[in-house]
Order: C-alpha cells, then structure tokens, then sequence
C-alpha cells in the first residue's frame, strides 16, 4: 500500500481530503505531479486559491517546515502561485473552457467525459 498524502510533511487529513477530489490518492502521485501541477489540479476542482496553501505544499514537498519559506523564495513562490491561477481563468471545474461549458450544455459541441 502506498503512503497516504498526509504522510507528506505539512499535510494533514483536510488536505488529503482536497487531494482525493482532485484525483491524487497517495504521497507518490502527488510527488510524480510536482507542487505545481498538484496544485493546479486542487484548484480545477474546486478548491479556492490561498497562496499559503500552495507554499506549504511545496515546502511540505522538499521535507521542510511550512514557516522555512521566506524572503525571495517566497516572493519567487508567490510569482509561481499567481501564474497558476492565471493559467485557469476561465476554466471550470473539469478543466473545460467557460464557452466549452456552454455549448456543451446547449447541445453545440459534444459532451466529453
């Protein structure tokens, strides 16, 4: 059996939980994804963005505290943070395009997974 999210240091059950609805079930998934794309996957479903939430990730990710993170590593962090958002404007929860999601709904395109 594989170790469980919350086997990574900073995570804890909530956080497992988050990780489960997104579809990563266990420590190495999440490891194999990186903070980046771990974290781009909570938010397309459906967890709100916090930038705190992503540094401790990806701190939890190198086996350090969430509090190590400081000074231009987080300003470097931060810029990371707000590229990930920016890349899901106008995304919907299964990683469909707003319009997408329209004309699905409207019967124009074809429904998809």
């Amino acid at each position: 059996m594989s170790d469980p999210v919350s086997s990574i240091p900073n995570l804890g059950p909530a956080s497992e939980a988050a990780f489960a609805k997104a579809g990563i079930h266990s420590a190495a998934e999440l490891r194999a994804l990186g903070a980046d794309e771990g974290y781009r996957r909570l938010l397309l479903a459906g967890t709100q963005p916090h930038f705190i939430g992503y540094y401790v990730l990806v701190m939890g990710l190198q086996g350090r505290p969430w509090n190590d993170c400081k000074g231009e590593e987080k300003k470097a962090l931060r810029l990371r943070f707000d590229q990930i958002k920016a890349s899901l404007i106008g995304t919907t929860e299964k990683g469909r395009s707003d319009l997408e999601t329209a004309l699905q709904f409207f019967g124009v395109v074809e429904r998809r997974g």
